[in-house]
């Protein structure tokens, strides 16, 4: 027996599976994804074409004063050596250095460099400009119930007390 498509399947079988594509999690997940592709497109049109999704967990996770590695690992929810790859990326765009953690000669802190922090700058003059976009299409009662509710519904997962 063979599996139906989606588009062939009886109208109760595309029914049990609606949830699938419906549900908070993935209209979030196409929001998100979303919102980051344009963030991208504007990194690339300001002169960043370097700039890829990944690098999201850098500029959301890492202190302008420098994060140890494990930190932004566990802030990002990644694996230490999935973190150290995209460091190591980072690394080989200029935009960001491993130093020596003054409070702990054996450990090393990952910071931006002076081009990282231009970085930095635009990818947060990139959010802003998305952002203003999603607000003028949305609606400014919609955008700030969405800012509201998500803000409230993430707390606990805020592991800086911020974000971007």
């Amino acid at each position: 027996m063979t599996a139906k498509s989606p588009r062939t399947a009886p109208p109760a079988a595309r029914a049990a599976t609606a949830w699938r594509r419906g549900n908070v999690g993935r209209l979030l997940n196409n929001a998100v994804r979303r919102f980051e592709s344009r963030v991208l497109e504007l990194m690339v049109a300001s002169g960043h074409p370097e700039s890829r999704i990944a690098h999201v967990s850098l500029t959301r996770n890492l202190d302008i004063e420098g994060t140890r590695l494990t930190e932004l690992a566990r802030r990002a929810s990644m694996s230490k050596q999935a973190m150290g790859e995209l460091v190591d990326q980072c690394a080989e765009l200029g935009l960001v250095t491993r130093a020596a953690d003054p409070n702990d000669g054996r450990a090393r802190l990952v910071r931006f460099t002076p081009a990282g922090l231009r970085w930095l700058q635009a990818f947060g003059d990139a959010v802003d400009v998305a952002e203003a976009e999603m607000r003028k299409e949305l609606g400014k009662a919609a955008m700030d119930a969405i800012v509201d509710g998500l803000a409230a519904y993430g707390a606990r997962f805020d592991t800086l007390g911020e974000s971007i």
